[in-house]
Parts: C-alpha cells; structure tokens; sequence
C-alpha cells in the first residue's frame, strides 16, 4: 500500500509533536533526581527505567517492517 503525500505530511505533524511532548516529559522525570527535592531509592529508579524501556521496546517493535504473526505454512 503506497502513502499519498496526505498521509506522508500527517505522520510527520503528529511524529514532530508527540516526540517533542515525550522528550519533554522525560526531561520532567529526569528531574526527580534532584535529592534536595525528592527521596528514592535504586529500586525506584530501576522500575522507572525498565517500565520506560519496555514501552519504547514495545513501540519499536510495531514499526517493524517485518511481517508480524504471519501464519506458518510450507
């Protein structure tokens, strides 16, 4: 299936938002680490990050341009 320039234009208008929000949004966590602020502990620190990977993992994985649950046959 080809992409009109529509579609094309589109992707880029909500990709350039949605990863501005997000860097902005991680740059928010990224402050927490101010110990004069907030207490935590490695375990915290640890539960944020690997919830944060697996997402991003998750999300990656859909934009794979391999063919995904493809039905085996001979």
């Amino acid at each position: 299936m080809k992409l009109t320039n529509k579609n094309r234009d589109k992707f880029i208008e909500l990709a350039e938002k949605r990863v501005a929000k997000t860097i902005k949004d991680i740059r928010l966590i990224a402050n927490l680490s101010n110990r004069a602020n907030y207490d935590y502990n490695e375990q915290d620190v640890s539960k944020i990050f690997n919830t944060l990977n697996n997402e991003i993992k998750q999300a990656k994985a859909k934009f794979s341009f391999a063919k995904q649950n493809k039905p085996f046959k001979l």
